[in-house]
């Protein structure tokens, strides 16, 4: 199976977009509204997610109906995946959520992990693998390396803002990755940012900077 590159072109994406990316946006206002478009991508992404009919009673007869056929795994790279998590989970909330701590080092800019827990349905789970910046691309192969090793078979990326080389990264790597972004940027700086990009979006979210 090949994965496809998602680059969302949405009115309401666009517009809150426009608001995180603005340096004047207060910590508040930048976390709701990444929250807010993690949901709005999550209507999209699960659009194709496979269901199974099944009868429901009404208190007036019985309809067919459809439930999704498999569980869904939101896995969110720490820490600045956790800010796409509620929205996510809000839409889809029998959702469960693994954790990936992973950090990149400021000088090789190579992913380096210090935290893995994820439930015991991924093996058989759609997973959403969720980090807002795909800037290098190294932190998000390495989570699907992780997640592959431990038997999960259906992972899509779920991001913000992509630079591409780091599309190119994932796609070279694991072509059968799904990628969805709400934006795709120009390039990456000679520190690894994403330009125009919205800056350290963990910092932005967490007001640490």
């Amino acid at each position: 199976m090949s994965g496809k590159l998602v680059v969302f072109n949405h009115p309401l994406i666009h517009h809150k977009m426009s608001l995180i990316r603005d340096e004047k946006t207060g910590t508040k206002d930048f976390r709701q509204t990444v929250s807010e478009i993690g949901m709005l991508m999550a209507y999209e992404v699960t659009r194709d997610l496979p269901t199974k009919k099944v009868e429901v009673k009404t208190p007036v007869g019985i309809a067919e109906s459809y439930i999704l056929k498999k569980g869904v795994v939101v896995v969110p790279i720490l820490r600045a995946g956790l800010g796409m998590v509620d929205g996510i989970t809000t839409l889809i909330p029998t959702a469960k959520v693994g954790h990936l701590g992973v950090y990149r080092d400021e000088v090789t800019l190579e992913p380096h992990e210090y935290y893995a827990k994820f439930p015991s349905i991924i093996t058989d789970a759609i997973v959403l693998v969720v980090d807002p910046m795909l800037a290098t691309g190294g932190s998000v192969k390495h989570a699907i390396d992780v997640l592959k090793a431990k038997g999960a078979k259906n992972i899509s990326y779920v991001g913000l803002v992509g630079a591409p080389e780091g599309v190119k990264k994932i796609q070279d790597s694991h072509p059968d990755v799904n990628i969805y972004l709400a934006a795709l940027d120009e390039r990456l700086n000679e520190k690894g940012y994403i330009v125009p990009g919205l800056g350290d979006c963990g910092d932005r979210l967490f007001g640490t900077k």
